[in-house]
């Protein structure tokens, strides 16, 4: 007589050989199905067979034109476009016509738009940085700090920074510094680097 483990490793290994013999009857009955299966029930299948008997009466292809190579090619047009130069397009020389570039001769090319309003001739830009305030009580109040991007100014107002300009007022969020030329003030906003 079987003992207790014996009988469920009996019923596990039933039960394991059941599954193998379905996956494989299941996998057998599948390839069987689709071996027999006729081309006509298959649609995918018959429109492939129709376009089979449709290529076997090749069309005639394109006739190449070899005598399309012998013929001499334009010359080439000496261009006015550079990509390695900024600027406005230069104007065409009198000597030279200008090619029409697909319109009628006779139409007359259109003026070039405005490139926006004229920029003032002022003085060039304060290239400092406002990056904080510091309140200095012990050595003259707001002590206004600066920087170019290599090194840090500081100064109090009406004080002189890097030679070159002079602080006329320290804000709460910006500083006004005017060049040590007089040639107009500008005010810079606290940007904190």
């Amino acid at each position: 007589m079987p003992t207790a483990p014996n009988r469920r490793q009996l019923a596990l290994l039933a039960g394991l050989l059941l599954v193998v013999a379905g996956t494989v009857t299941t996998f057998v009955v599948r390839r069987q199905t689709t071996v027999n299966t006729p081309e006509s029930s298959n649609p995918t299948a018959a429109r492939l067979g129709e376009s089979r008997n449709q290529q076997g009466s090749v069309t005639s292809a394109e006739a190449v034109r070899l005598d399309a190579l012998t013929m001499p090619r334009p010359n080439p047009v000496e261009g006015e476009r550079n990509p390695f130069r900024f600027g406005a397009r230069r104007a065409p020389s009198p000597d030279r016509p200008e090619s029409t570039g697909g319109r009628s001769a006779d139409s007359a090319p259109t003026a070039p738009a405005p490139a926006g309003p004229p920029v003032p001739a002022g003085p060039p830009p304060i290239a400092l940085k406002f990056i904080g305030i510091v309140d200095a009580p012990a050595q003259g109040g707001k002590l206004a700090v600066l920087s170019d991007g290599r090194s840090v100014f500081y100064g109090h107002e009406n004080e002189v920074v890097d030679g070159r300009f002079k602080i006329i007022r320290i804000g709460v969020e910006s500083i006004e510094l005017m060049p040590v030329d007089g040639r107009g003030r500008q005010t810079i906003r606290l940007s904190g680097q």
